[in-house]
């Protein structure tokens, strides 16, 4: 039952990490204040737990935990998670921090989803798809921010139409501006390009701890991949001032077209993603 707890803690934790990776993801792309401050807090609740189950390791062993590569890298995510809040605490940079959490992430999620934790957990086939669970979940809400990014650049281009033949309805009213919807689209994406990005880490633990052989030259991941530059690059531009108006509405739906070729075509294609 104690093998359980302590199994489910350290699930809760790689969660807790992953939604302060995609708040610090936010933050960073965005400089939202907000989300900086929560990001920081799940980040600060990870790291406690992370040393009290470090302290009580040290107990149990009477010995520090580095013995091991298992031990070792529970002990480096600790580390980097530690170094991450005294930067941000007494230096307040932003751009190492969220590296370092990026890193850290990866560590943290290496050691819950081992294949030597899950020998040694009780409920290893349940780590194994709950990773999976987790990893489609995230990606699912990726989809979800991308999709909402294509419906505004559609409403862009309905209200451009509209106001460029000077149709005025009743109904144009209950409609967006136009400046709304291009603030609508980079919102979307800048929720839509983390969970991606996260949603790509945890998917490809899963594979290196399920699949015999596991090949990054898989269709489903290189379009996942290709996926994350062309918003990543969508949002660059936009932020550069180089790309706005309907040339970004349309970027923006040709990157939506991507999604679903991705998501239908590509699970099709691809060696380990089933989808019926």
């Amino acid at each position: 039952m104690a093998d359980l707890t302590m199994t489910r803690l350290h699930e809760g934790m790689v969660i807790l990490y992953a939604i302060s990776l995609v708040f610090y993801f936010i933050d960073y792309l965005d400089k939202d204040s907000k989300a900086h401050r929560i990001a920081f807090w799940l980040l600060s609740i990870v790291w406690l737990l992370q040393t009290v189950f470090l302290v009580l390791y040290i107990v149990e062993t009477k010995r520090f935990p580095i013995l091991t590569l298992f031990e070792g890298i529970y002990f480096y995510a600790w580390l980097l998670i530690s170094l991450s809040i005294g930067l941000h605490l007494i230096y307040r940079v932003m751009v190492p921090v969220f590296f370092l959490n990026v890193i850290g992430f990866i560590f943290m999620t290496i050691h819950t989803f081992s294949p030597v934790q899950i020998e040694r957990s009780p409920v290893g086939e349940t780590l194994i798809s709950e990773l999976l669970f987790i990893h489609v979940t995230f990606a699912i809400l990726s989809y979800v921010g991308f999709s909402l990014s294509f419906v505004f650049s559609a409403l862009y281009h309905i209200l451009y139409r509209l106001l460029k033949k000077k149709k005025w309805t009743k109904q144009f009213g209950k409609l967006p501006s136009l400046d709304q919807t291009e603030k609508g689209m980079t919102v979307s994406i800048v929720i839509g390009i983390p969970f991606l990005f996260v949603s790509l880490i945890l998917g490809l633990q899963w594979g290196y701890v399920t699949l015999n052989e596991f090949s990054l030259i898989d269709v489903k991941i290189i379009g996942s991949f290709i996926l994350l530059f062309v918003y990543g690059y969508l949002f660059y531009r936009r932020k550069k001032g180089t790309l706005y108006g309907t040339s970004y509405a349309w970027g923006h739906a040709y990157a939506f077209l991507l999604v679903l070729v991705n998501f239908f075509l590509g699970s099709r294609l691809s060696d380990f993603h089933f989808w019926y």
